[in-house]
């Protein structure tokens, strides 16, 4: 028994911590009593020797020292200001008139201001209850399916899971001992294509069951003016020019591989193959692009298109040339010249832009400048992301003053909230120094890395049980949790395999998502819950009786977008370019075709005389 006891040490250790966490106890203390309690047992059947806990303040002191993970206060703090300074308020007011004409507006409004939350505070709870308090009874007041308008809120909260500055990514890259900066580059396509897949799949509910979304009624849209681009010939080359802008910057990204045989099928001659994709593309997209560009009012779509011709020409004086490096700085410069043209207007008295239009821009350009600037400066080398999380958070506090929304009151809460959170992920860090150095010490990195790179499939075989793996896991464990416990485990094998640890974080990172999703111990779906009406109540506006939102509606909201987010994992699977542009532009040599000659140079005789006197 005892020797079947040692051969098995590491997967008895590893199971019972999950039973630990299973029945309830807390997963700092689980981690930090597990990892004692077997150092004990592994002393008695001396397969641990008891030097190895000399380690151990050592390993508390280099927690303490990490000055990576000085971003999460910093980052926490930053979003905590600006969530409750009532920027999240502004925003899903002003999107939602932009938006909410079109049948499924409010739902398009409450994914774009997702994204953008999940852009500053990177703290999910934040974003979810935000965007609960606030449009979950719009959506409700004007006939939202119920499980329509809560997996939305929930899904797009979720975005602060990936979309830098996500505070998970910064575990990631710590606990796979990689750049933050490259975490936060490689993750930041993902995160934007997820948030386009959502805002996918409200299209196709608002198709085949408009009843289901249906767009706001006319005397809902106080900022809608009388529309002015009904012209046959003004929004069809609209639409042509918001399709060219998309392309190009799809083009920038270098998310395909133009000289493929896929693309070459077309046509030799590169201008014809990307002139074939545009117009697909084009086709594609004109219906959504012109519907787009009706809601936003045409003032605003001359002033987007405006601004991105002149930072494009900006652009050409710089030495980046593609990448999301490209992206974040080409729109920090879009977002900039987009203030500075609607500045000119209201000090001019031109009276160019709608009210709308106008609304727009001074509501999502300090929010938006501010994402920009914090990481732009990141992607490009100037700051650490610890420095950028400091600028954040300072400019946080400015735009709160700007606004007149900043109080000692305010401060004092989100200091609190930042310390408690701060808090927690250092007590689970400390904890799970003291698991992996017992784990460590009786060989059970070894046991996991045989396991998993023995696995049949190569890379692809490791990555689809891994995948399935912390699916499942994420049915019971937070984010934080798998973070700790399972990726230190993980890392080590991938890395063995060849796999890129910034893409394989990026997969696990989509991944870890549905955590905050899993019915029935999704986080999103309790802080959603939490906020949701639980009883029947009147309508303050329209003065109905509306029934309450069931803790069923809830879950069965929040399917489609797990399905969503097991999607996106495939994809970055599929075409690693998403994640791996943040290597920078790859050589286009094609290495079998390198010719190295070497010129032969005569030597001269060797002179095996006496050697010279002088």
């Amino acid at each position: 028994m005892a020797a079947m006891f040692i051969h098995y040490m590491a997967p008895i250790m590893f199971a019972s911590l999950v039973l630990f966490l299973l029945l309830g106890y807390p997963v700092a203390f689980s981690l930090a009593a597990n990892g004692l309690l077997f150092a004990f047992i592994g002393i008695e059947l001396g397969l641990f020797r008891p030097d190895f806990l000399q380690a151990l303040p050592e390993r508390v002191y280099g927690v303490m020292n990490n000055e990576t993970l000085l971003a999460i206060p910093f980052f926490t703090f930053m979003g905590l200001i600006l969530e409750r300074s009532g920027m999240a308020e502004d925003l899903l007011e002003t999107i939602g008139q932009l938006f909410g004409s079109i049948r499924g507006g409010i739902a398009y409004a409450v994914i774009f201001v997702g994204a953008l939350l999940a852009a500053t505070t990177g703290v999910v709870a934040a974003s979810v209850i935000s965007m609960g308090l606030i449009s979950l009874p719009i959506m409700l007041r004007y006939g939202y399916d119920r499980r329509v308008a809560t997996g939305v809120i929930a899904a797009s909260g979720t975005l602060a899971q990936i979309i830098p500055p996500s505070l998970v990514l910064i575990v990631m890259a710590d606990q796979l001992g990689r750049s933050v900066g490259d975490m936060y580059e490689g993750a930041f396509i993902p995160g934007i294509v997820l948030s386009i897949l959502y805002a996918v799949y409200i299209f196709l509910v608002a198709t085949f069951y408009p009843q289901a979304t249906p767009g706001l009624p006319l005397e809902a849209q106080t900022l809608r003016e009388p529309e002015t681009a009904k012209h046959p010939i003004i929004m069809p080359l609209a639409a042509v020019s918001a399709a060219a802008t998309a392309y190009f910057f799809v083009v920038k990204l270098g998310l395909f591989d133009w000289t493929s045989p896929v693309f070459n099928m077309i046509s030799e001659n590169p201008l014809v193959r990307h002139g074939f994709w545009f117009v697909v593309i084009t086709g594609l997209f004109a219906k959504p692009f012109i519907g787009i560009i009706r809601t936003m009012t045409l003032s605003l779509f001359v002033v987007l298109i405006g601004a991105t011709a002149i930072a494009l020409e900006i652009m050409q004086f710089t030495d980046v040339k593609a990448g999301a490096d490209y992206v974040v700085l080409t729109m920090s410069l879009v977002v900039a010249m987009s203030f500075v043209l609607a500045v000119i207007n209201r000090v001019s008295g031109l009276k160019l832009l709608s009210k709308l239009a106008e609304q727009v821009v001074f509501v999502m350009v300090p929010p938006l400048g501010l994402i920009f600037l914090v990481l732009g400066t990141i992607f490009i080398g100037v700051a650490t992301p610890t420095e950028g999380g400091a600028m954040g958070a300072a400019g946080a506090m400015i735009l709160a003053m700007m606004k007149r929304r900043l109080s000692f009151d305010l401060t004092r809460q989100a200091a609190e909230s930042t310390a408690k959170l701060s808090a927690f992920v250092i007590f689970i860090l400390v904890g799970a120094r003291v698991f992996s150095l017992t784990f460590y010490g009786v060989d059970g990195h070894r046991w996991v890395e045989e396991l998993l790179v023995s696995l049949p499939g190569g890379q692809t075989g490791f990555l689809i049980f891994v995948n399935a793996f912390v699916f499942v896991l994420a049915f019971f464990l937070d984010f934080f949790e798998l973070a700790f416990i399972v990726i230190p485990l993980l890392g080590p094998a991938a890395e063995k395999l060849g796999i890129d640890l910034i893409w394989f974080g990026v997969i696990l990172g989509v991944n870890m998502q549905t955590s905050f999703m899993h019915p029935p111990f999704g986080f999103a779906l309790f802080y959603l819950r939490s906020v949701a009406p639980k009883e029947a109540y009147t309508d303050r506006l329209s003065g109905k009786r509306m029934e309450p939102v069931t803790t069923g509606q809830i879950y069965w909201g929040s399917v489609p977008f797990v399905i969503i987010q097991v999607i996106m994992v495939g994809l970055v699977i599929a075409f690693p370019a998403m994640v791996m542009h943040y290597k920078g532009a790859l050589s286009t040599v094609d290495p079998n075709k390198v010719d190295i000659q070497i010129q032969q140079q005569e030597m001269p005789p060797l002179d095996f005389g006496p050697p010279s006197s002088k």
